[in-house]
């Protein structure tokens, strides 16, 4: 396969920036939909902005989206379309942030990825935004046949208000291995996530982790529904730190194929006193404690390492 070098979209506020390379193509939305009438069907309405990125073929070097506000009082929509093509090999970083602290601004983003046949897909994105912000982040994964998509979600500095929501649909022999991690004080965060297996063989991880220090109100929904006959597995984990706080954690499995298989894991607690204490003993202070432990609680793979052993998550609590 051909490789597509580095490709790059920059939205402040409403300027957009876009640089493009051979091998994928990047427009506004709006622009694709006046060009591309094939990709229509996939947005609910004309979009005025947001990004439309056609990976045509692999490329060694992330491609990479930056939605930022900037100035006080902002309302970003963003419709986002993101299509794979077959046996493509890609990486995407996404970032979405508020520039400052203080601006009060609203941030709205509808993104739908596409991965088509035997394609393979990785995808970060970076949350971060002012304590006064409203956010609502609403993601679709679309998983083809043989398809394999990782998608990483983090957002460790959390606005006022934050929804996340997301639905994946996974065909046949398609992985899909999902992560969410928040971390929020003085805030209010909801997270839906839905994971549809309707294909055989097909594979579905979803991990969510939340930290709530103080006066936060953290709700997170996770659901695997089996239409057909795979694997999927939720993992739901919650560390509350604060006072006036709490964290809800929901997951539910719906089987409705016979030779599917559905399993979860769900924890809510405070961090154990025998790692603080023993980090202590080392040296720490009780926030740096706190700090180390969480750091590794909201790590994507890597545990937490004390005295060159490494703690997995499970025995923070």
């Amino acid at each position: 396969m051909k490789d597509a070098k580095h490709a790059n979209y920059t939205q402040l506020d409403h300027k957009v920036d876009i640089v493009g390379e051979q091998g994928v193509v990047i427009l506004t939305s709006l622009q694709a939909y006046e060009q591309f009438a094939w990709c229509r069907e996939y947005f609910s309405q004309q979009p005025q902005e947001g990004y439309f990125i056609w990976v045509k073929r692999s490329q060694p070097q992330p491609i990479t989206t930056s939605i930022v506000m900037c100035s006080q009082y902002v309302t970003q929509n963003s419709l986002n379309l993101v299509v794979v093509d077959q046996d493509v090999q890609a990486e995407m970083i996404n970032t979405c942030a508020a520039q400052r602290g203080n601006l009060y601004g609203k941030h709205i983003g509808h993104t739908k990825i596409v991965v088509k046949e035997n394609a393979r897909f990785k995808v970060k994105h970076v949350h971060s935004w002012g304590k006064d912000d409203t956010v609502n982040s609403n993601l679709e994964l679309t998983l083809k046949r043989g398809s394999e998509v990782s998608y990483s979600q983090r957002c460790n500095h959390a606005p006022l208000k934050l929804t996340l929501e997301n639905i994946n649909y996974l065909d046949e022999y398609a992985s899909l291995n999902y992560a969410a991690t928040v971390l929020s004080e003085q805030g209010q965060i909801e997270m839906y996530d839905d994971t549809y297996l309707n294909g055989r063989k097909s594979n579905g991880i979803s991990r969510v982790k939340m930290i709530a220090r103080e006066n936060t109100r953290l709700h997170a929904q996770s659901r695997m529904f089996a239409n057909a006959a795979g694997t999927g597995h939720l993992d739901c984990m919650g560390l509350l730190l604060g006072d006036n706080s709490d964290i809800v954690a929901i997951p539910e499995l719906i089987n409705k194929n016979r030779d599917a298989s559905l399993t979860h894991e769900a924890s809510v607690g405070k961090i154990s006193e025998e790692v603080l204490n023993y980090l202590r003993s080392r040296g720490l202070t009780e926030d740096e404690a706190i700090d180390l432990v969480v750091t590794g609680f909201l790590g994507e793979e890597e545990n937490v390492v004390i005295d060159g052993v490494p703690v997995s998550s499970k025995t923070y609590m």
